[in-house]
């Protein structure tokens, strides 16, 4: 910048008193205007700042962070989305606070609504011997064919007759799931199975906890809740079984040739089961062994004595060892060491829990001397039982026939037996106590000697060892030898031996590919000449466990969509009927008439009609199989009610690919419509027009 100079200065001021005032004023406005802007808008920023820094620090502390705050002079404004229109409310409010409210321009949006979601609905269903209560939310309106409230409170109540069921169950007016129904009235099935239950119903999950009477009550129950279950609907089993009171409390555990092995074994507790079967196969135990969990222990140190005993033999390294309550029986093979034999006995004596009493024996070597008396019992797979050897006397012999008879009941007994007055003391009672362990097993033999009672066999029950082995060790008390050598099979075992739900459903549509169904046309009365299949579908069901299975009537596409659907739902109701009638267990059987939705061939072609017109088996449920129709079987004439040939229309009425029921007598249970005489044609109404 140029500095005036003295001397330059001398010569503007002239210059400078010739402006007039009028322009010196001027001057002096506009350089006071300035240095007001100059102080307004430093003013302004300065507020800005502060109002920004006072708003958006208070905001954060409350959480807000979906807002944005701008500051222009003493306007904030505020923008963003909040989540409700109650956090806008509240956002504004709180920078109103802070500042006058006229200064606070709101931009600030809220979130769109979204539709309220439906409840969960839930059913807790609990049975006990004092009655049912119910309780949980299910909507209001059932859909069709589902249990409203009233309904369900009605079937809960007739399962406990002259109690009241306390009704807590609420209502909410929003669309029941899809799997609602299915899953409720399964719900309502298993608590009429279990008499001390609590069902847990979901739309997706049905829980079931309850208790049984028996471990055999406990598997068949599993099996048929299983076989039930819906299709889509979760199911969760929880079905326990009481300890049973286990007399006598036993164990035998045996060492020869064969290798080691449990003959019956029994533990008080989960807990000492798993100690000893590990000890278990510590000795030597080859593939899966149980213990039978049960009440009657003679010690809580059961396990301990077990587990010694069981080491105790394995050094043997042949013969066996039956705890019968605090009896315990030793009996080395004639092959051990005397000095082995010594030394095992006396770390078993010692080891044993004072509470028991061991008899222990060494076998001798046989000699060949004269047989010892005998007495032999054999029952074969065609129930004949024939008793064979010595008796004391003749009053023993006819006690003993009596009790055969008694003990295989049903079965043909032979005895053939000699009096032998020399035999020794207790032999009627051996005699007695190996037949009432024979009748345990299917197939077997009973060999009673002095010395040893033995029972062999198969048998289709896994605790039949077992039993056998309390029988024996009961009956003939400390001491005694005795050998069970039972085999399990499973094919005698009646429930392993039950077929699944696909292998029905596979034996039915064998049946289904080879036989036609006729029904009477225009209606839902099936043929007389279904009657031997019906028989034989019914033979074939009643031996098959509960299971959901859907029966299918189609029809098609002849006549009206409506017609045609009445038709097909009157058609699969008949053949349930038909079911029933013949003892079938139809609880998990449903109908359902589909009419011409569904066709499997054109309908452009009396082929194509005649194999859409059908009934069809389809398993449903956890299986989640489909029992496919098989092929169709050759035409054949269909006959009408009154015997004549039946026209081709009505023999088209024949499904192909479904369940010949022509032989049900049952009544019909088509629309009444459809059963009328038929009025005369009208003109113009081609045949292929009538259904």
């Amino acid at each position: 910048m140029t500095r005036l100079s003295l001397p330059q200065a001398k010569l503007l001021l002239p210059h400078l008193r010739k402006l007039s005032s009028t322009t010196l004023a001027l001057l002096a406005f506009i350089l006071a205007a300035g240095l007001m802007f100059s102080v307004a808008y430093g003013a302004a920023r300065v507020i800005e700042s502060r109002t920004l820094k006072v708003v958006t620090a208070r905001l954060d502390d409350a959480g807000i962070d979906w807002i944005t705050v701008t500051t222009d002079g003493l306007r904030v404004q505020l923008a963003g989305t909040a989540p409700r229109e109650a956090d806008r409310f509240r956002a504004v409010n709180m920078v109103g606070s802070l500042i006058d409210a006229s200064r606070i321009r709101d931009g600030l949006d809220v979130a769109p609504t979204t539709g309220i979601e439906a409840p969960k609905f839930s059913v807790q269903m609990l049975r006990t011997e004092d009655g049912i209560q119910l309780i949980g939310l299910m909507p209001e309106t059932p859909a069709e064919g589902g249990l409203g409230e009233a309904q369900l409170t009605e079937e809960a109540a007739q399962l406990a007759p002259g109690t009241e069921v306390p009704d807590m169950l609420e209502t909410a007016d929003y669309p029941a799931p899809e799997t609602w129904n299915a899953a409720l009235a399964f719900g309502l099935e298993a608590l009429r199975r279990l008499e001390r239950s609590k069902i847990s119903v979901a739309a997706d999950v049905v829980e079931v906890t309850a208790i049984s009477n028996s471990d055999e009550e406990k598997r068949r129950l599993e099996n048929e809740l299983r076989a039930a279950a819906p299709e889509g609907v979760q199911l969760v089993l929880d079905i326990s079984a009481p300890r049973p009171v286990i007399t006598p409390f036993t164990m035998r555990f045996v060492v020869d040739a064969e290798g080691a092995r449990f003959d019956s074994c029994s533990a008080d507790t989960e807990r000492a089961k798993t100690t000893i079967l590990r000890a278990a196969t510590a000795a030597g135990v080859q593939g899966a062994s149980d213990c039978q969990v049960g009440l009657g222990t003679p010690t809580p140190r059961w396990s301990d004595a077990i587990s010694l005993a069981i080491k105790a033999v394995a050094e043997l390294g042949s013969g066996s060892i039956t705890f019968s309550d605090a009896d315990v029986t030793l009996l080395a093979g004639s092959e051990v060491p005397q000095a082995t034999f010594d030394k095992v006995v006396g770390d078993l004596e010692t080891g044993l829990p004072d509470v028991f009493s061991l008899t222990s024996t060494l076998e001798k070597v046989e000699t060949a001397t004269q047989g010892p008396a005998e007495f032999t019992a054999t029952l074969s797979a065609d129930s004949k039982v024939e008793l064979r050897g010595r008796l004391t006397d003749e009053m023993q012999r006819s006690a003993v026939d009596a009790f055969a008879r008694s003990a295989f009941a049903g079965a043909e007994v032979l005895t053939a037996t000699r009096v032998d007055a020399n035999l020794p003391d207790g032999w009627a009672l051996r005699v007695l106590a190996g037949l009432k362990a024979l009748a345990e097993v299917d197939e077997g033999r009973l060999l009673v000697r002095p010395d040893l009672v033995e029972v062999t066999g198969v048998t289709g029950s896994t605790s039949a060892r077992g039993r056998i082995t309390q029988i024996l060790s009961e009956e003939l008390g400390q001491g005694e030898t005795f050998k069970v050598n039972v085999r399990y099979d499973e094919t005698l075992d009646p429930l392993a031996a039950l077929p699944t739900p696909e292998e029905c459903a596979a034996d039915v549509n064998a049946v289904i590919a080879r036989t036609k169904i006729t029904f009477t046309p225009a209606s839902a009365e099936i043929a007389t000449t279904a009657r031997p299949v019906l028989d034989e579908l019914a033979s074939i069901l009643t031996t098959c466990p509960a299971m959901q299975m859907e029966i299918g009537g189609h029809t098609d596409s002849q006549g009206s969509e409506g017609g045609n659907q009445s038709l097909s739902q009157a058609r699969a109701e008949a053949v349930l009927m038909a079911l029933q009638g013949r003892r079938v267990d139809v609880s998990g059987m449903t109908a359902t008439g589909y009419g011409e939705t569904q066709p499997i061939a054109d309908n452009g072609s009396e082929a194509g009609r005649e194999a859409n017109r059908r009934i069809e088996f389809v398993l449903k449920g956890a299986h989640g199989a489909t029992a496919a129709p098989g092929p169709a079987p050759e035409a054949s004439t269909a006959t009408e009610a009154n015997g004549s040939a039946a026209t081709p229309a009505a023999t088209a009425e024949s499904p192909v690919a479904g369940l010949d029921f022509s032989g049900d007598t049952s009544p019909s249970v088509a629309p009444t419509e459809k059963t009328l005489a038929p009025k005369p044609r009208p003109e113009g109404l081609k045949a292929e027009d009538t259904q």
